[in-house]
């Protein structure tokens, strides 16, 4: 279980928010509007109403202590880029920031941003999946319950083929692709082997990928 804290409760920031407590993690909102905050009240661990400009709130709320902090504040460019300088400052090592443009991102990632995230790009449910999943690399919603998903291949699968490993039966999901450094595998037949260093590409329920890309 990991702790992130979200800055900013729009659409993109609770959508964020939202699915790291979907995958078992804890999350601490935070947004200038009372409104917003009550809104998640009943969803993330914690909430909290407060301005994230203000160096003090951000040093009681320990937020130098998270995993990964999201500025997800949209609409307030200049609050959204001294939050993020702000957090740099204090000592957060993952910070992930929203940019409204490319020249956003570009004074964000001057000015400490881990990441940047552009929403048009990047769906706060793919965000939160990257964030919580060493794994797991890339992430495409096909509905609420069903995803495809790319990730490395777990040791126990290295020296294996499909055929043997027969992930459909044990997991229910389908290998779409395996990706070889360079080389791309396309719909792979039970022949397939699996090397080390291999990316699986596969699609099935959220869960069940989730559950295979973490074998051991």
């Amino acid at each position: 279980m990991g702790s992130y804290a979200v800055i900013g409760l729009g659409r993109f920031g609770s959508s964020v928010a939202r699915t790291l407590v979907k995958l078992g993690h804890e999350v601490l909102g935070i947004d200038k509007s009372e409104k917003k905050v009550q809104e998640m009240s009943n969803i993330l661990t914690h909430v909290v109403a407060a301005d994230s400009k203000n160096e003090e709130v951000l040093k009681s709320l320990g937020i130098r202590n998270f995993d990964a902090v999201v500025v997800a504040i949209g609409e307030d460019t200049e609050a959204n880029i001294l939050t993020t300088v702000l957090l740099t400052q204090l000592g957060v090592k993952n910070i992930i920031a929203k940019a409204n443009t490319d020249i956003h991102g570009e004074v964000l990632k001057r000015v400490g941003a881990t990441k940047i995230v552009h929403p048009e790009k990047d769906m706060g449910e793919k965000v939160a999946n990257n964030m919580a999943s060493g794994t797991i690399l890339d992430y495409i919603e096909l509905s609420p319950k069903h995803s495809i998903v790319e990730f490395a291949a777990p040791k126990k699968f290295v020296g294996k083929t499909l055929g043997k490993l027969n992930l459909r039966a044990k997991y229910g999901i389908s290998v779409l692709a395996i990706k070889k450094g360079e080389r791309i595998i396309v719909a792979p037949g039970a022949d397939g082997l699996i090397e080390d260093k291999d990316l699986l590409v596969v699609v099935g329920e959220n869960d069940k990928v989730k559950k295979c890309s973490k074998s051991n």
